[in-house]
C-alpha cells in the first residue's frame, strides 16, 4: 500500500483534477474509519466499535477516577487534596453530564440523574473551598476540608452508581 497520490484518470481531460482520484490513500482510509468501514469489512465485523460509546464510557470512568483521586487521603488534611484535582473532577463531571443529555431511555435518565447529583456535590465542594479560602477568617481548616471531602464523597458515590449502570447497560446490550 503506497501513500502517494494516484494519477488522475486518463479519461479526465479537464485541467482541474478529480479530487477523489488525487486524494492520498491514507486520507481515504482514515475517512472510512468513521463511516462504518469496520462494520462492512468481513474480517472486522466482530471487532467493530462505536466511537461515541467509547468516548461516553471513557468520560464516565474518567469522572469517577478523578473524583476518587481527590477523595483519597486524610479527610481533614488539605495537603492530601489538591484544588486542581477538584477543578478537573468538576470539569470532567460537567462534560459527562452534557454527554448524557442525548439518551432518552430509562437507563439514560438514571445516568443523567447520577451525573447531576455528582455535579451538585462537586460544585458544592468547590463553593465550600472558595468560602473557606476567600471569605472565612479561619481559612481552609480541618472542618472546612472535611466538608469539601465529604461532598466529594457524595459525588464519588454518584459516579460509582453511574459506572455500575454503564456496566449493566453493556451487559444488556451483549445479550
Amino acid at each position: 500500500m503506497t501513500f502517494g497520490c494516484p494519477a488522475a484518470p486518463e479519461s479526465h481531460t479537464n485541467s482541474t483534477p478529480n479530487a477523489k482520484a488525487v486524494q492520498p490513500e491514507l486520507f481515504r482510509f482514515v475517512s472510512t474509519l468513521g463511516s462504518g468501514y469496520h462494520a462492512r469489512h468481513p474480517m472486522l465485523k466482530e471487532s467493530a466499535m462505536n466511537l461515541e460509546k467509547v468516548v461516553f464510557a471513557f468520560v464516565i470512568v474518567l469522572a469517577a477516577t478523578l473524583n476518587f483521586g481527590f477523595f483519597l487521603g486524610d479527610i481533614d488534611d488539605p495537603a492530601h487534596h489538591h484544588v486542581t484535582e477538584l477543578f478537573l473532577a468538576i470539569v470532567i463531571s460537567l462534560i459527562a453530564s452534557v454527554l448524557k443529555f442525548g439518551d432518552r431511555t430509562q437507563l439514560g435518565a438514571i445516568h443523567l440523574a447520577t451525573s447531576l447529583v455528582a455535579d451538585l456535590h462537586l460544585l458544592g465542594a468547590a463553593a465550600v473551598w472558595g468560602h473557606a479560602v476567600y471569605v472565612s477568617p479561619a481559612g481552609l481548616d480541618a472542618a472546612a476540608m472535611s466538608s469539601v471531602v465529604s461532598l466529594s464523597g457524595g459525588a464519588l458515590f454518584a459516579n460509582v452508581v453511574s459506572v455500575v449502570i454503564l456496566m449493566i447497560e453493556t451487559f444488556l446490550l451483549r445479550r
